[in-house]
């Protein structure tokens, strides 16, 4: 191959030889003057050209800078901000040929948006402006947290002109400073994001719709009210058997049957216009009006290419709602250019049927122009056929051309790193709280701990198109120590449901309820792992109570109570009560394999007020029918106190099998004398479970009121008990160090200076030292005890004096005056009293400190040795 190349090479190179020996044969046979001619011509045909590009005006729009209230602060950004470097300035020359070639080609499309200004006015190349970033949270490293994040945390500014790009575009640190900011503002920070995170992403110039313009989503369907698609799984049908009992003939008549499904016919028909006349009402009622800048309204977003981080489909990305659209969507209406932080594209295909027919292989130079030579662009999308049909030789020229042209790198970005502090990227929302309309729904959204209830979104569905009757309302909390997690309100049947996490002090998982009071409609759904009996949903009516369980070791799985009238209502207040009267417990049982099919109880039911107990039990294999029996309850003495004995007509029993065996009285008896017992054990429980709902809904009452949050001990700014003991255990740091600052004091230092510096200290020196360091320290003792003596009989000096003169003028004073004197009196006897305290304490703890300060220096290692001589 490598040989094949060479001779390649050679040949080519004495091709060009002989091209350039002909043409100077050729030159130099043709006369002087026309050659002079020619090149006068040629010279001045580029003259021409040259005037007419520079000719050309790109006008540029203007647009007031994006934040109106707030003035950006441009004395604290970066030098990167306020200036361009030598090869930012070359990338604007080439940028600007660039764009006076494509304005004289093209002289019927709008001027390209390559350099608008930033917020020090200075031009940027917008491929600059983006600043790949990976944000160090969890959520934001797949492009739906993303597109979330970036519509949440920033609200929208509109084109001062919808006809034309802006003429600022800001950082994305300023941007994300203000939250707020116009399209290309959300594309940048968005691309930014989603190249940091591994995407192939790209902002994009073009046209939208009026609604994508102007983010109206009161046409679209709010997300939150789409259902997932549930996928059915069929059921196999049990394959028939051989030995089948024949159904039996159907008698009914075949007229009869045809008239009633005519019938049928005819009403589900009528169904279906109505509903298609209501539904054309709807769509001509919701039905937009027409847009006269139809197509012009430009707008920017964000274009995600498949291949990285295994995006199947490219798709574009609504910067203002997050949402995600396919390329051949309505909304979007046609593209300009587009750019990543590598490059810049122009868009050369017809838009006349929207984006739906727009192919986006950016390696394809015929339908996308692009700027810059030296980047990595990607590469031209070939079908098996023309890569097979590619000729070596041309794959040898191109690589020749590749080289001889001259590329040029793209500036790193002038933009700082983008940061997003913990605060903000919890908050999210602009000051907390945002607000979106949709098809007849209306979503809001805030962020955590901002309401005291834990509420963080709401969606409130309407019945009609002006939003005015509410149809129902679904809220999501958050951090509630009660593990409330969503609430749901249908106003049209006045049903709630409330939803709980997992760790709910009474495992619930489900509540469903239309009043609080007891002794109504409700369903409850528990968490069975988390409870001891395996309860896992109870439902309550008046008169009824049914309980289903799951893993019980008695095998129980269904229990239904029939409840009789009471006189006296329950209520959440009273503790203790008589349960409701019960006239009937229904219990089921899963089927226990350890015992015989004939005496697994599968169905009991007591029958209370008819002192009757039924059983049934479970089927054996290839059996269609199960063994049942009925025991007649009579009190265990008659009138006269005679014990009563068990007799046949107690039991009546319906035996699958009776001549396998027959049960005698005495079996019968203790059967009896168990399902008493088990009697009483189920209406104790049942009792149970009445005295477990009062007790839900008194805490869930408790719950409601109080509302308390969950905070966690790393969050330190509202967790205030982690914030005292941390100010405590600060407090006591501080006051350690001081102490050992207060120890690490050298009180000899004074002296030792003025001893020459490197002479080695006798025991006179020592001693001369230890007597002049006491007597200092007795001086200073001295001369504290001066001042304060001096303070003391100073306040008494003027206290006087003021009683002196309030002597003298005591008649002429008012009531103002002598006020003032009293308060003056006041603390003058406060400072006195307060400076003969510290008189009284200095003249206690003056000779203490003082045998304290002898006693250190006596054992300062520096006089030890000396002073014990001595």
């Amino acid at each position: 191959m490598e040989v094949l190349k060479e001779k390649v090479e050679e040949e080519e190179a004495a091709e060009r030889e002989e091209a350039a020996e002909r043409a100077e044969r050729v030159e130099k046979m043709r006369p002087a003057e026309v050659r002079k001619e020619e090149t006068t011509l040629t010279q001045e045909m580029l003259r021409d050209l040259e005037k007419q590009l520079l000719e050309i005006q790109i006008p540029t729009p203007t647009e007031p800078p994006i934040v109106t209230e707030d003035t950006i602060d441009t004395s604290n950004l970066p030098l990167s901000y306020k200036t361009n470097t030598l090869k930012e300035e070359h990338l604007l020359q080439v940028a600007d040929n660039f764009s006076r070639q494509y304005s004289h080609l093209c002289p019927d499309r709008l001027p390209l948006f390559l350099h608008p200004l930033n917020e020090c006015e200075v031009p940027k190349f917008v491929s600059t402006t983006i600043r790949p970033t990976l944000m160090p949270y969890p959520d934001l490293y797949n492009w739906d947290g993303c597109a979330n994040f970036v519509s949440d945390f920033l609200t929208r500014v509109p084109l001062l002109d919808p006809l034309k790009p802006p003429l600022h575009l800001y950082s994305s640190t300023t941007v994300l400073k203000h939250q707020k900011g116009n399209c290309f503002d959300f594309s940048t920070l968005l691309c930014s994001m989603l190249l940091g995170a591994g995407y192939d992403a790209y902002c994009v110039n073009g046209y939208g719709s009026q609604a994508l313009c102007n983010m109206d989503l009161s046409r679209e369907v709010c997300p939150l009210t789409v259902k997932p698609k549930e996928t059915v799984k069929k059921k196999e049908k049990a394959q028939p058997k051989k030995y089948t009992i024949k159904p039996p003939r159907d008698l009914t008549s075949r007229f009869e049957q045809e008239q009633e499904i005519k019938k049928q016919e005819e009403a589900k028909a009528q169904e279906e216009k109505w509903r298609w006349e209501e539904e054309e009402r709807l769509l001509e009622a919701e039905k937009a009006k027409p847009d006269l800048l139809h197509g012009l309204r430009v707008h920017c977003w964000v274009l995600v290419l498949s291949g990285k981080r295994e995006v199947p489909e490219s798709f574009f990305i609504d910067p203002f709602t997050g949402r995600s659209y396919s390329t051949q969507d309505d909304h979007f209406l046609g593209i300009e250019s587009l750019w990543n932080h590598r490059n810049y594209w122009i868009n050369m295909q017809d838009c006349w049927n929207s984006c739906k027919d727009l192919v986006f292989d950016l390696g394809d130079p015929v339908r996308w122009e692009y700027m810059l030579l030296g980047t990595e662009k990607p590469h031209l999308s070939l079908t098996e056929e023309e890569d097979e049909g590619m000729n070596i030789d041309d794959d040898i020229e191109d690589l020749g051309k590749e080289n001889e042209d001259k590329s040029f790198d793209m500036p790193s970005s002038w933009v700082e790193q983008i940061k997003i502090s913990p605060e903000a990227f919890e908050t999210r929302c602009p000051n907390g709280k945002k607000v979106l309309h949709y098809r007849r729904t209306q979503l809001e959204k805030w962020a955590p701990y901002l309401n005291s209830t834990g509420l963080v979104c709401r969606l409130t569905t309407y019945e009609d198109l002006e939003c005015t009757k509410i149809l129902e309302i679904k809220e999501w909390y958050q951090n509630r120590e009660d593990m409330l997690e969503l609430k749901h309100i249908n106003n049209s049947t006045g049903l709630r449901t409330d939803y709980f996490r997992p760790g709910h002090p009474q495992a619930l998982r489900v509540h469903s309820y239309k009043s609080m009071q007891p002794e109504n409609d409700r369903v409850m759904e528990f968490y069975e792992t988390a409870r001891v009996d395996g309860l896992i949903k109870r439902e309550e009516t008046p008169r009824t109570m049914t309980e289903y369980y799951q893993g019980r070791p008695d095998f129980l799985s269904y229990r239904h109570i029939n409840f009789g009238p009471r006189f006296k209502k329950l209520t959440l207040t009273s503790t203790e009560s008589t349960p409701r009267p019960m006239v009937k417990i229904t219990e089921r049982f899963s089927r226990n394999p350890a015992k015989p099919a004939d005496e697994d109880v599968a169905e009991r039911v007591f029958l209370i007020s008819e002192e009757r107990i039924q059983l049934r039990y479970h089927c054996r294999d290839d059996y269609i029918t199960a063994s049942k029996r009925e025991f007649l309850q009579r009190s265990e003495v008659d009138s006269k106190g005679n014990k009563i004995i068990m007799t046949s007509d107690m039991c009546i029993s319906f035996e699958v099998e009776p001549m396998e065996h027959t049960k005698k009285l005495l079996y019968q008896y203790e059967t009896m004398m168990h399902l008493k017992k088990e009697e009483k054990l189920s209406k104790h429980q049942a009792w149970e479970s009445e005295l477990e709902v009062l007790k839900i809904l008194k805490l869930r009452e408790e719950e409601e009121k109080a509302h308390t949050l969950n905070i966690s001990i790393y969050d330190t700014k509202r967790n205030e008990k982690s914030k005292e003991y941390r100010e405590a255990m600060e407090r006591v740091m501080q006051e350690e160090h001081l102490r050992q600052v207060e120890t690490q004091l050298d009180y000899l230092a004074p002296f030792l200076a003025q001893l020459p510096p490197g002479e080695k200290l006798t025991r006179t020196q020592a001693v001369h030292l230890k007597d002049e360091c006491l007597s200092d320290f007795k001086q200073r003792l001295i001369d504290k005890a001066n001042l304060i003596q001096a303070r003391f009989e100073k306040e008494n000096q003027e206290l006087q004096k003021k009683q002196q003169w309030y002597q003298e003028n005591q008649v002429t004073l008012t009531p103002e005056d002598e006020d003032l004197y009293l308060s003056y009196c006041s603390q003058a006897m406060f400072r006195i009293r307060i400076l003969e305290q510290r008189l009284n304490r200095h003249k206690e703890l003056a000779p203490l400190k003082y045998l304290a300060l002898e006693e250190k220096l006596y054992k300062d290692p520096r006089l030890a040795e000396f002073l014990r001589v001595a």
